[in-house]
């Protein structure tokens, strides 16, 4: 197994997010694996390599993969690292950057998958989701909190319409300050209100995965939540969960009410084993030995399968038009 150097802006200050977390989680799983640590690129950080020094020193690495993760930081890292064995860990989509077919990319949603599967028809591509820590199960407690909301990323609709019909009926808990744990809160909930749609459609990407509404589901939460991007990937309204912001927002409230009576929810076991740390071990174990062995193919054998440019498309399009009417003008 090569080493693998997972790129980050920093670990700290402005680059602390949701992402990072994740990425820092992916990192503590290949440890189990492989050699691994952490190279920064934008902020120095004495505990950690910087990259423009570890390129300086030795340009190229054939015996390590350098993890590229942070959407708007692609391109030039890629650049940047040349020839360098190079995988993509693609949490959200839609950052308008296309990839060649030498960088496989691992993808934390299938959602995300569908995505570079048709923008990066070439390369090897795989799905690895995020983890959901065992610390989000439901614990049979009594639930003093009827009704649970995170501040950030909520839909302005959210915040000024629905939050305001539903507490003077309730009991509403907002959360806008950092929670160490998470599972205590969801435990303690009847219902999570989730609706980050309108904040990822400000900022033209996607939602990459959307850990909170499934570990609240794992809490025994009922869920109401949009179904944008990831959160589609395991979100079943009417089953599983609830499609929030539909229609007024009277229906919504009258709808959460009424889900104020029901019983805890009871995800079966195998539901949420797809995003346990054994799955995502062996997972993360089998995806590295292919990408091992694409990169040793790779110094042998160049690519020789024409890229979906969007020249390539016109081409193509042209050329079939042309068929068409070439068939018409031999009538």
């Amino acid at each position: 197994m090569r080493k693998l150097y997972f790129l980050l802006p920093g670990t700290s200050g402005k680059f602390a997010c949701g992402g990072l977390w994740a990425e820092l989680k992916t990192l503590q799983f290949a440890q189990q694996i492989c050699p691994a640590q952490i190279v920064t690129y934008r902020q120095r950080e004495p505990q950690h390599l910087f990259l423009d020094d570890l390129l300086q020193q030795q340009p190229h690495h054939p015996d390590s993969i350098f993890i590229i993760s942070w959407g708007f930081d692609i391109p030039k890292l890629i650049r940047k690292l040349h020839s360098n064995p190079t995988l993509y860990h693609a949490h959200s989509a839609g950052y308008n950057f296309r990839l060649p077919a030498h960088i496989p990319i691992v993808t934390v949603s299938r959602n995300t998958l569908g995505y570079w599967g048709q923008h990066a028809p070439h390369s090897p591509i795989y799905y690895l989701p995020n983890q959901i820590s065992d610390n989000f199960h439901n614990r049979h407690q009594p639930r003093d909190i009827d009704i649970l909301i995170q501040a950030r990323k909520s839909s302005t609709y959210l915040l000024t319409q629905l939050i305001p019909a539903l507490q003077s009926q309730c009991r509403v808990e907002i959360v806008d300050y950092y929670v160490e744990d998470l599972s205590i809160l969801f435990n303690r909930s009847k219902v999570y209100l989730y609706d980050s749609a309108e904040y990822w459609a400000q900022r033209n990407v996607t939602e990459g995965f959307g850990l909170q509404p499934l570990e609240a589901m794992a809490c025994g939460c009922h869920v109401f939540s949009s179904v944008n991007h990831g959160l589609s990937d395991y979100l079943d309204p009417s089953f599983n969960s609830q499609k929030i912001a539909s229609y007024s927002t009277q229906y919504d409230r009258d709808r959460i009410l009424q889900t104020l009576h029901q019983p805890p929810i009871e995800l079966p076991p195998h539901f949420l084993a797809e995003y346990r740390t054994e799955n995502i071990l062996s997972r993360l174990q089998h995806i590295l030995t292919e990408v091992n062995t694409f990169f040793d193919y790779m110094q042998q054998s160049p690519s020789d399968i024409a890229p979906l440019t969007p020249s390539r498309i016109t081409q193509l399009r042209l050329q079939s038009l042309w068929k068409k009417l070439h068939k018409k003008l031999k009538r």
